[in-house]
């Protein structure tokens, strides 16, 4: 499964703990999202569930502007290897060794992809 595939079931499954099998076919790219199609995410409160992460992780995170930090409340593997293989599920053009620029643009974009999913989003992220 792509990262960004796991990071919309762990969404849709901490929102939704009875719901036993994987969302099937998230899609990170709005171009490519079917018209018609129902939205994995729908009905989702993204920051609601995503507060309840850094909550139960301990930690103190800021997922709201950090990737690395979003990836962590999910439990997902944030390392740079990681965050570059999600860098292009999302068709990042730029420069791959400039990490600050790459996560700025991933966190973004991973906000945008939830939301064409169907995930509800504060104003100020989607």
């Amino acid at each position: 499964m792509s990262i960004f595939g796991d990071i919309v079931n762990k969404l849709f499954h901490k929102a939704n703990p009875e719901a036993a099998a994987p969302v099937a076919n998230p899609t990170p790219d709005p171009a490519a999202a079917q018209a018609g199609a129902p939205a994995p995410l729908a009905n989702v409160d993204v920051a609601s569930v995503m507060d309840q992460c850094v909550a139960e992780c301990g930690q103190s995170l800021n997922w709201r502007a950090s990737i690395v930090d979003t990836m962590k409340a999910l439990g997902i593997d944030s390392s740079l290897d990681h965050r570059k293989q999600l860098a292009q599920e999302l068709k990042y053009t730029g420069d791959m060794n400039d990490s600050a620029s790459m996560n700025v643009w991933l966190h973004a974009q991973l906000m945008t992809a939830l939301a064409v999913n169907g995930g509800k989003l504060p104003a100020n992220l989607a």
